[in-house]
């Protein structure tokens, strides 16, 4: 990006950098891949019970809230992987604490759909 471009120019490049991150995450990452499909079965099963407003609102939250957790803990992944490439006992627990921070995401998430979700089955 250049000074000289617009703010909006900017912007509009910023999302496109954006967007391929979020592309290169799906493509070479399979926790994502697992998320990305648990996200659209919800999304069906949201239409296919015709969730309220509320509850769409709600979903789309929780949705947000794991995939971005499984994104940033791939980014620490690959950061503590460059940094060192070997086993070491403080990168191993970077990684544990930022898979934990999916598994709280995750955890809360089920809760949602499941307070959504069993009511209407």
């Amino acid at each position: 990006m250049s000074k000289k471009d617009s703010f909006l120019v900017n912007r509009l490049k910023s999302v496109g950098i954006a967007a391929k991150g979020a592309l290169l995450l799906i493509k070479n990452e399979a926790s994502i891949k697992v998320q990305v499909m648990v996200s659209i079965l919800v999304t069906c099963a949201g239409f296919y019970f015709d969730i309220s407003k509320t509850e769409w609102l709600i979903q789309l939250l929780a949705i947000g809230m794991v995939l971005a957790t499984e994104s940033i803990n791939s980014a620490v992944e690959e950061i503590a992987d460059f940094i060192h490439p070997n086993h070491h006992t403080k990168i191993g627990y970077i990684k544990d604490v930022a898979a934990g921070a999916v598994f709280f995401a995750g955890t809360i998430a089920i809760f949602i759909a499941m307070i959504i979700y069993i009511p209407k089955i």
